[in-house]
């Protein structure tokens, strides 16, 4: 599928000590699919899987054992994974930093997924003005108001149908004084020459092709997800890959209120697709998995759980509380 504009990734960089995940690529990158991978298997208990089982996981998924291998080294190195050794033999296992925002993201990933709540006809205008020797903080706070659902309607004038959070305030209190303006309010119609309707800062058209897109690849597998025949390599590998292509419609498609896209808006069905798809292989990905990681520990059996879009929306292998899940609010 390609993408009608650049996103950053649902998890961002958004403190000096914050995890370091993957940024998207074009396609699914071999560190993207390891790191979905081990969050879709051992989230709830963070268990540490051998290295050859991670990389015979992912030459399923069709990365090379070099590009598998290499991929788990990066996501050692910025703090992703937690290796450790037994003889000749290395582990590794998400950390708990990584865990959190991988728990937290994903109940976001769910939660905007679902149909807003009645819109009160106001939009939230964030305007802002950087110095042209601040590219690079000018560059980041674009890509962090598009994670937060934000759109440019004109260069420096970010909009959202949705008020503005917590989270958002927190982001733009980082800039410099004077620099940053949020206001809350209802569009004035005018000539339509001259006016521009505020949802057009968002892409409808390409938007609601990346949905065809999607539906195209995935609804076609359900008939054969409801009659069990699809064995444990393709269920895992269809699991990894719908939720690495699923998790950038929440930034694509931000709640935008019903009323103000076509008629037959493709975000209900999308959803469902993706719940029949995931939630549908979870038993059969999961044994496999299982099987996998077990031929690589001499039999024993793996602490390895699959989860549901149930079980994400409730929250999963988190603490309690914790600063960071403020960061997908």
């Amino acid at each position: 599928m390609k993408r009608p504009f650049t996103i950053e990734e649902i998890y961002p960089d958004d403190q000096d000590d914050s995890v370091r995940l993957p940024r998207r690529q074009a396609g699914n990158s071999p560190q993207g699919l390891a790191v979905t991978l081990l969050a879709d298997y051992t989230l709830r208990t963070r268990a540490a899987l051998p290295s050859a089982a991670i990389v015979a996981l992912l030459t399923e998924s069709g990365v090379t054992p070099t590009g598998a291998r290499t991929a788990i080294s990066r996501l050692a190195r910025r703090g992703i994974l937690d290796g450790s050794r037994h003889g000749r033999h290395s582990s590794y296992q998400l950390s708990e930093r990584a865990a959190t925002n991988l728990s937290v993201g994903g109940a976001w990933i769910i939660a905007t997924t679902t149909s807003p709540p009645a819109w009160d006809g106001h939009w939230t205008l964030v305007a802002f003005s950087l110095p042209q020797d601040q590219s690079t903080q000018r560059r980041a706070l674009r890509g962090q108001l598009r994670w937060l659902g934000y759109a440019p309607l004109y260069d420096g004038l970010w909009i959202s149908p949705h008020p503005p959070t917590h989270l958002v305030s927190a982001h733009l209190a980082q800039l410099d004084p004077g620099t940053v303006t949020v206001i809350r309010g209802q569009a004035v119609g005018l000539d339509a020459v001259t006016g521009r309707n505020p949802i057009d800062a968002w892409d409808i058209a390409e938007i609601h092709q990346q949905y065809e897109a999607f539906l195209h690849r995935w609804r076609p597998l359900l008939p054969r997800i409801s009659a069990g025949r699809l064995d444990g390599p393709h269920a895992v590998q269809a699991r990894t890959e719908v939720m690495d292509t699923y998790r950038r419609f929440p930034t694509l498609d931000p709640q935008l209120p019903i009323q103000l896209l076509p008629a037959g808006w493709l975000r209900d069905t999308a959803r469902e697709v993706f719940t029949a798809v995931y939630d549908g292989l979870a038993d059969v990905a999961e044994h496999h998995v299982r099987t996998v990681v077990a031929a690589h520990t001499g039999g024993a059996d793996p602490d390895v759980r699959a989860h549901t879009t149930v079980d994400l929306l409730a929250g999963i292998g988190r603490p309690p509380t914790s600063s960071r899940l403020t960061h997908f609010a």
